[in-house]
């Protein structure tokens, strides 16, 4: 990288200064490859090769394709059923067979994976912006904002995960209220959001703590910048990394644990349609109709694993020291 205080006073050249001819003799192909890449150029470049990540992507892209387009998949109904056809085995008419009260176990499956995946990235998301720009501020700031902070996660982190998620589904979201599908879908997402921020705070101020007091970070502050200007433009890029890993490895766990609270019966509720409610509603049926476990269960446990697997990749590409 040239100096730009020199960079400035280079004039023009003379017709009696001798001129550097340019390096002719590397062809173009190898003069890109000079270039220095960035960190996630060198991760993609990393990933590319590697058929773990493949395989989760396509897995992923998968699920979400059948979380925004079902009937691509699907032309049953999910919703309405008949009993004449309860517990009716997998067969050529219905490839996953038929549950309890007569409905197409194959079309709630595939239409169960929008709820499920929703519900995950967008606690995910949720999760990663409140715990994110909490952990920015306690790590840049430092002083008693970081020790306010700290503090406040410190308390929530003493709430178990199940306990807290109990407490708050059961007040909002009993057997005593009447709420509508995005109302329950929205409950579970808070719920999710509010338990799971401090690690991501922590994860965050981590970060900021050994990136802040970096030659470029004291540079850009002698020279005037902002804030704002050093939080979005230097310190934000450089902590993405360990974020970016966590995030995909934490939409596999909500979603298992979306599963786990519907099982219990505090999480998504009809007429929401998910893997946990189809799992919990084939508990009683396991030996006459495994199947009605199976299939929910295989597909909850693929998404799972691909989000798992596919952080587990970027984590590799994104740490040198596992190249």
């Amino acid at each position: 990288m040239s100096d730009p205080s020199t960079a400035s006073i280079v004039s023009t050249p003379t017709a009696t200064m001798p001129t550097e001819a340019p390096v002719t003799g590397l062809p173009e192909s190898a003069q890109k490859q000079q270039k220095p890449r960035s960190l996630l150029g060198d991760a993609w470049r990393d990933l590319r090769r590697k058929p773990l990540f493949w395989i989760s992507a396509v897995f992923i892209v998968l699920f979400v394709l059948m979380a925004a387009f079902p009937w691509i998949f699907t032309s049953g109904d999910p919703v309405n059923g008949s009993l004449d056809r309860s517990r009716v085995e997998p067969s050529a008419a219905a490839w996953f067979g038929y549950d309890v009260q007569g409905r197409d176990v194959f079309a709630r499956t595939i239409y169960g994976a929008r709820a499920s995946i929703m519900v995950a990235l967008l606690s995910t998301t949720g999760t990663l912006l409140i715990g994110g720009t909490m952990g920015i501020i306690a790590g840049y700031r430092g002083g008693w904002v970081d020790a306010l902070l700290s503090r406040a996660a410190d308390i929530f982190f003493g709430l178990p995960f199940v306990l807290g998620a109990i407490v708050i589904l059961t007040t909002f979201n009993g057997s005593g209220t009447d709420n509508g599908e995005w109302t329950i879908m929205g409950l579970v997402i808070m719920s999710l959001t509010v338990l799971s921020w401090p690690v991501v705070m922590r994860l965050m101020r981590s970060s900021v703590l050994a990136t802040k007091e970096a030659d470029y970070i004291v540079a850009a502050r002698a020279l005037g910048a902002g804030t704002g200007r050093i939080i979005l433009k230097h310190l934000l890029p450089n902590c993405l990394a360990p974020l970016l890993v966590y995030g995909t490895i934490m939409v596999g766990s909500f979603i298992g644990a979306e599963a786990t609270l519907s099982f219990l019966g505090i999480g998504l509720k009809t007429p929401v349609v998910s893997w946990g409610i189809m799992i919990s509603e084939a508990q009683n049926y396991i030996r006459v109709s495994p199947y009605l476990l199976f299939f929910p269960s295989a597909f909850l446990v693929t998404a799972v694993l691909s989000f798992v697997m596919l952080g587990e990749a970027v984590r590799e590409a994104l740490d040198p020291k596992l190249r």
